[in-house]
Parts: C-alpha cells; structure tokens; sequence
C-alpha cells in the first residue's frame, strides 16, 4: 500500500545475514549500511571481524538512504524516515532477544548514516548493550538540539571512529557524541585519523574486532 510505504518506508525491507544461525549464535551484531551502500556492502565489515560464533544482521535501507537530509538536520526534515529507521533497528533488537541472546550480547554497529542510526538508536533506547561502534557517524540532528537521553548505556563498550576533516562528519560531532555517550555511563575509546578521508581504515576494524573477541572472552 502505496500509504503505509511513506508513512514507513523501511518495514519489509530485506535483512541479510552473514555467520552462524541466529538460533546458535553466541553474540548478534546489527550493521547499518551507509547512504547509497547496500547491506552486502557493510557485511565486508564482517568478513573482517568475525571471530566465529557471531550472526551479523545487516539490514537494507529503502531507496539506499535511512533518512534523506543531513544528519544534522533538523530532525523534522528527516522524517517519516528516521523514525521509521528506528523502528527497524528495534524490530532487529526484538528479533535477536526472541532468539534468546541479550542485549549484553547484542551489538550496534554502522557506517557513516548506518553509525548515525546505531548510535541515536542506542542513546534513545539506552541499557548496557554488548557494543557499539560508531565509524564516521554521530549523533542525529541539529547542534542545538538539547540531548536529554533517559537512561544508562551502564558500562557499554563504545568505539568511535573518523577522519579529523570529515566532509560529511565534523569532529566536533564526533567529539560530543563521545561526550554525551560517557555521560550516560558508556566505556568510550575515540580514534581520529588525521589525512583520512569518508571511510573505513584497517585500525578501526581491528579495534572493532578486539571488541567482538572480548565479549566472548577471548584475546
């Protein structure tokens, strides 16, 4: 229904799954694709950092995009579909706990829009999650906006990772993003790379796998 799609253009979107079974799994990780990126894109990630005994969820954003403006835009300009966004992180959450892993165990993680969405998602619905990596992204909407997150992220391991000169993300958003995370109780590790450009250097998968490998207790 023509309708329902503007009102919520994310739900039914296709899901991709990358590692074990999610009925087998130890840990489950949500990865959030960037604009004009698919989910297969952002499952490179995963080839990367999978220790083994990990579901990787990857879902697909409607016409490429999970919301259309600027992430710093008034959060106005980005709706219906950054609710809807959400919403389709949640309905991932609620999946992955049916399949009996906890949010200790369930990590978010993205890219550019997709670490936007992980992050706000987080902040927005705040408990100790197993993880959170947020790689050239922050904090949703305008400078202004006054962010008065309910709630604890309660020892959340959280790493952080951009380019110093950012053309799509100001380090000042990075930085308050981290800001505001360790406020609400998150263990927040930041790496600015000077000289890099609006992407995914090897450093931050490696720490990005040195979280996955410490959830399950291994060096």
């Amino acid at each position: 229904m023509p309708g329902v799609e503007i009102l919520d253009p994310h739900a039914g979107t296709r899901t991709e799954i990358y590692g074990a079974p999610l009925e087998d799994a130890r840990v489950a990780v949500i990865l959030l694709h960037g604009r004009g990126a698919t989910p297969e894109d952002i499952l490179h990630l995963a080839h990367e950092v999978d220790p083994g005994g990990f579901t990787f969820l990857a879902p697909e954003a409607a016409g490429e995009t999970w919301y259309p403006q600027s992430f710093s835009s008034p959060l106005e300009a980005n709706q219906p579909y950054l609710d809807s966004a959400l919403r389709r992180v949640a309905g991932l959450v609620t999946e992955i706990g049916e399949a009996g892993i906890p949010f200790e165990r369930t990590v978010l993680a993205g890219f550019s829009q997709g670490a936007c969405l992980a992050l706000e998602y987080a902040c927005r619905n705040a408990r100790r999650y197993g993880g959170l990596v947020g790689l050239s992204g922050g904090l949703i909407g305008p400078d202004d906006l006054p962010r008065d997150y309910a709630g604890s992220l309660d020892g959340t391991p959280v790493f952080l990772g951009s380019s110093e000169a950012d053309l799509f993300v100001p380090l000042q958003r990075v930085r308050l993003t981290g800001e505001i995370l360790r406020s609400m109780g998150a263990e927040v590790e930041e790496r600015i790379y000077p000289g890099m450009g609006h992407l995914v250097n090897q450093d931050e998968l490696d720490a990005m796998g040195d979280l996955m490998r410490r959830l399950v207790g291994r060096p």
